[in-house]
């Protein structure tokens, strides 16, 4: 049978011999034999586990699990275990890559419609960042009460027009006109603004927030700290 030297096994794996010597020292790969001159040779299936213990690895196993799994009489039950165990950790990098990957595009975005660039903007924008969650619920609260108000609007102009029913429509705009009061108001009373010139947080009057530009983010606004007018980034009123 062929014998490999530690820089024969360590070329054929791809690997440093400095790996193979590490394995060596953790019990993994032990060398079948020793030559009189101190030299340490493996053996075919030496190869074939290193070959094993390799590709363990690049699926992300760790060495402590990797060596326990040569320990046990039951192996093929603990690779199971220990392959969905991995896949379950993947699965949740990834997750993380993704979550860091929007973060990323937010901040690039928000970048862009800011003048005057500091390391404190990107303090605000993280802030606003971790209130995106809540934001996004009252977003989502007032977009999904704006739709059952169109449905609304359209059934009763509709019934008024082929139907002949016109106290729909003035139940509707009965309707209408608190829901547009209250739902300005909820929405004014759960946002706020960061100032990207001095990185405060302030709150603009209803009439400058109700008739600014803005974008799905931010707002044309001016900061009742420093008198910056320019986009804000829209974030949560923290209660």
């Amino acid at each position: 049978m062929p014998k490999y030297t530690t820089g024969e096994i360590a070329k054929l794996c791809n690997v440093t011999v400095r790996t193979v010597q590490y394995y060596d020292t953790r019990g993994i790969l032990i060398p079948t034999e020793i030559s009189d001159g101190g030299r340490r040779l493996y053996s075919e299936d030496d190869l074939n586990k290193m070959k094993i213990i390799c590709f363990l690895r690049e699926l992300g196993i760790s060495i402590d699990s990797i060596s326990k799994l040569f320990k046990e009489d039951n192996s093929e039950n603990v690779i199971s275990i220990l392959i969905k165990q991995q896949e379950e950790f993947l699965k949740q990098e990834i997750k993380d890559c993704k979550d860091k990957m929007n973060k990323l595009e937010t901040l690039k975005q928000e970048l862009k419609l800011i003048d005057n660039f500091s390391f404190e903007t990107i303090g605000g924008i993280a802030y606003s960042m971790e209130n995106k969650a809540k934001l996004n619920k009252v977003r989502l609260v007032m977009l999904t009460t704006g739709v059952i108000m169109n449905v609304l609007q359209w059934t009763s102009f509709l019934l008024w027009m082929f139907q002949g029913w016109w106290w729909l429509l003035i139940a509707y705009v009965v309707i209408a006109i608190p829901y547009s009061i209250l739902i300005l108001n909820y929405y004014y009373s759960n946002i706020e603004y960061i100032c990207p010139n001095c990185n405060s947080i302030f709150q603009p009057t209803k009439k400058e927030v109700f008739f600014a530009r803005h974008t799905p983010n931010t707002r044309k606004l001016t900061c009742t700290s420093c008198g910056h007018h320019g986009f804000c980034v829209e974030t949560y009123k923290v209660k």
